[in-house]
Order: C-alpha cells, then sequence, then structure tokens
C-alpha cells in the first residue's frame, strides 16, 4: 500500500487560531484512494523548518502533499523550502508565470516582484494551474515518489487536488479515475447544495463540487464537476454518467438550464 505524509504550514494553525481543515480533508481523499496517511505534521513559516520536515517525510513515504505557504507575503516560503529540500534551483516557471500574470492583467494589477514569486518553483518541476484562485500548485515527481504543495486557502486547495493530483494518485494506487462536468444557469449555490449533499451521501466514491462562474444575462452560472474513483474505468465512468443524470433531473425540477462544461 502507497503510503502519504501530509504538510500543513503556517503558524496561524500552531498558534490555533486557524483549525486544520485541509489536513482532515486531504487524509479523507487519501483514505478514499487506498493510500495510507502515516502522519500529519503542522510547522511553522519558517523555510529550514518546512525544509527539513520535506526532507524526512520525503526519505520516508510514497507521497508528499503540503499546504499553505504559495502566496506573496514575506513568510510564504514554501517554494524556496522545498527547492532547498530537494537541492534543486528556484526558477521562474513559465507555465505557473503565465497563468499568474494573466490573472494580475484581468484584475487590472501590476505584476509586482512579490506576485512573481508566486511563479517561482524548483526546476524540472509542473505547474498546477489554481481554477479559483492565484497561486498555482506545484508538482514533482522524485523517482517513484510524488511530492506536491498546495495553497493553503481550502477551496483553492481542493480545486487543484481534484482537477490535477487526483488523476495521478489514482493511477498510482491501481484505481481508475474519471471525471465529468456540467454547467447550470438560473439556481443559485444555496440550492445546489442540498442536492449535492444528499448524491455524495449516496455514492460514497463520487466527489462533487460547485464551482461558481459569475453570471450571465443575470442568472448564476455554476460549473458542477464529478469525480470518481473505482476498481475499473468502466465502473467510474458509469458513476459519472448515473451521478450527472441524477443531477440533471434534479437541477431541472429547480428551473435550471443544464448544458455541457
Amino acid at each position: 500500500m502507497l503510503t502519504a505524509w501530509i504538510l500543513t504550514i503556517g503558524n496561524e494553525i500552531l498558534s490555533g487560531r486557524v483549525v486544520n481543515t485541509n489536513a482532515a480533508w486531504l487524509a479523507d481523499r487519501l483514505t478514499r484512494l487506498g493510500i495510507a496517511v502515516r502522519r500529519i505534521v503542522v510547522v511553522p513559516d519558517e523555510e529550514d523548518v518546512i525544509a527539513e520536515a520535506f526532507r524526512e517525510a520525503i526519505s520516508s513515504a510514497d507521497i508528499v502533499i503540503s499546504t499553505g505557504g504559495l502566496g506573496p507575503t514575506f513568510d510564504d516560503v514554501t517554494n524556496f523550502a522545498v527547492a532547498k529540500a530537494v537541492g534543486r534551483r528556484l526558477v521562474i516557471n513559465e507555465d505557473a508565470y503565465r497563468e499568474v500574470k494573466e490573472k494580475y492583467d484581468r484584475a487590472g494589477l501590476p505584476l509586482t516582484e512579490e506576485r512573481v514569486k508566486m511563479s517561482k518553483m524548483p526546476e524540472g518541476a509542473r505547474s498546477l494551474p489554481n481554477p479559483v484562485g492565484t497561486a498555482p500548485g506545484i508538482l514533482m515527481e522524485i523517482g517513484d515518489k510524488v511530492v506536491a504543495c498546495l495553497p493553503g486557502v481550502p477551496k483553492e486547495m481542493k480545486a487543484i487536488f481534484e482537477r490535477h493530483l487526483m488523476p495521478l494518485l489514482a493511477g498510482r494506487s491501481g484505481l481508475a479515475y474519471s471525471e465529468g462536468s456540467i454547467v447550470v444557469t438560473g439556481v443559485p449555490e444555496s440550492s445546489i447544495a442540498p442536492v449535492v449533499k444528499k448524491l455524495m451521501q449516496e455514492f460514497g466514491n463520487v466527489y462533487i463540487k460547485s464551482h461558481p462562474r459569475g453570471e450571465e444575462l443575470g442568472a448564476s452560472t455554476i460549473e458542477i464537476h464529478v469525480s470518481s474513483v473505482d476498481r475499473s474505468r468502466e465502473k467510474a465512468l458509469e458513476n459519472i454518467r448515473t451521478v450527472i443524470d441524477r443531477l440533471r433531473r434534479e437541477l431541472s425540477r429547480l428551473g435550471g438550464e443544464i448544458k455541457e462544461a
């Protein structure tokens, strides 16, 4: 069985000001993927301490996932620390740079040195696009090990994990992964939430997440992303089709217009 360590980075966790919900969520998702979480470690926003935690985790587990410390502020140092831990240069990742620049350009904000910092990653790392925030995630495959750094904001961490890490980890664990999405117009997210909750309780191996897209013609528009992990790709696809069909019926009854994503 594959093993994992979860590193949560942030003084706010250690001081008790913020509850470590990220670690609990990740542990649940990894367990569902058949991956044994062996340790959850919380470390302060100190580069050397974070680097040492990464070294120990990488030497002990197959999969290492961190959350926090990827933003633009002075105490966001996870990218520096993980580069130090794996002995790689910290460089500007071109994919990450484009993503960060496009987001600030759209917002009409300057690309300051602090914001460029979010595109710096260990040499050879892969950038994980952030669909709901600014800071991209970081992915490295070191031999047969996976090291991933995710933002600390829960909705950003979850979105990157679902879109990018889950397929990779499902393949590593010997399970099959599938996903699908629909776009719903005309139903507020507060009305969608109970439908999603009911279906997730009914289908234990399916995860459903809504992502607001804003408004079109005065009506709320929301993308609903459905993912499933099962013993075969055919079974995972069947789960997706069944749940999306149920979503279509339930949300149509609420007056929603449903489209393919």
